[in-house]
């Protein structure tokens, strides 16, 4: 068993790109962790790891042994799910990444009726916008929006959340209320950088059908859904938010909805904003956990099929 753990300590250095991360991922020091591998190098009769303050890399040899044993490790995980599904109960650590919105607004009140259901699952929960590596980061789900979906995941459809173009009465009263998308080329537009990849994300209706983006000069850009619901309620300008993250401001007035049908703005019913879809992702069918499984089934039937 030994070994096993100084294996399993070998290859999360190696994917996590330190000792320290690896050690993370296993939930074990960085001190312990160190000391598996050189209890294996040392069992080996080899050097397999090269140390240095900035970076982790193979030797040869080590290069060699990660190819043969990296497989193991997945599946000693597998074995131990399997008998966790056999006995039913699902229990065992499990990594949930999310986007940081999603993650604050919506998982958050979700998780502590999941934990008093499932009381031997523990939860560790990593918020971050910016691209999660399901093997080097240990991830069992990641929470991901439409565009941020990559090659190679399993993709489950966990919500479809209305988008609201909203602005602060102030602002309004400044620069007028536009009535249609093609007026927000004439106001100050607050837009969120994916920090994925960079793209600034699109604003979108469905006009009769047809996706259509109206020409949009971004006064502000920033990569903070939350700091871009901030800058709106102080009248910056015009967001495109996600209801989960502006209906309680809406509903207190600090923000105002636009492009709602309405006798006084009819044109509105013609555009509709395109909603975020969002996906509870995992590595492959091997990943389908009974802790996993029970996680997903819980969302699908906890998140709200309706906004408002």
């Amino acid at each position: 068993m030994d070994t096993l753990r100084s294996i399993e300590s070998f290859v999360k250095a190696v994917q996590a790109g330190s000792i320290a991360a690896g050690a993370r991922l296993q939930g074990i020091t960085a001190a312990a962790a160190s000391q598996n591998i050189q209890r294996l190098e040392k069992s080996l009769g080899t050097r397999l790891l090269m140390r240095t303050t900035r970076k982790l890399a193979l030797t040869e040899s080590g290069a060699l042994y990660y190819a043969e044993v990296q497989h193991l490790v997945d599946v000693l995980a597998r074995a131990q799910s399997a008998i966790t599904e056999f006995h039913g109960q699902p229990q065992g650590r499990l990594r949930i990444g999310s986007s940081v919105a999603f993650g604050r607004h919506v998982l958050m009140p979700l998780i502590p009726a999941f934990s008093r259901r499932f009381p031997q699952v523990s939860l560790e929960l990593i918020l971050s916008d910016r691209s999660l590596d399901h093997v080097a980061e240990d991830i069992d789900i990641s929470i991901r929006f439409k565009q941020q979906l990559e090659p190679g995941l399993i993709a489950r459809k966990i919500a479809s959340v209305p988008v609201l173009f909203c602005a602060a009465p102030d602002y309004l009263q400044r620069k007028g209320l536009p009535q249609t998308p093609e007026d927000l080329s004439q106001h100050d537009c607050l837009l969120f950088r994916i920090p994925v990849d960079g793209r600034l994300l699109n604003w979108s209706f469905n006009r009769n059908g047809m996706l259509y983006e109206p020409e949009i000069i971004p006064s502000i850009v920033c990569n903070d859904i939350d700091s871009i619901f901030q800058l709106a309620l102080a009248g910056a300008g015009i967001a495109r938010l996600a209801a989960f993250v502006v209906n309680h401001a809406i509903k207190k007035g600090t923000l105002i909805p636009l492009f709602q049908p309405s006798a006084q703005q009819p044109e509105a019913m013609a555009a509709e904003s395109v909603p975020l879809e969002f996906y509870a992702c995992y590595r492959d069918k091997y990943a389908m956990t009974n802790k996993v499984r029970a996680f997903m089934d819980y969302l699908v039937s906890a998140i709200p099929q309706s906004w408002e």
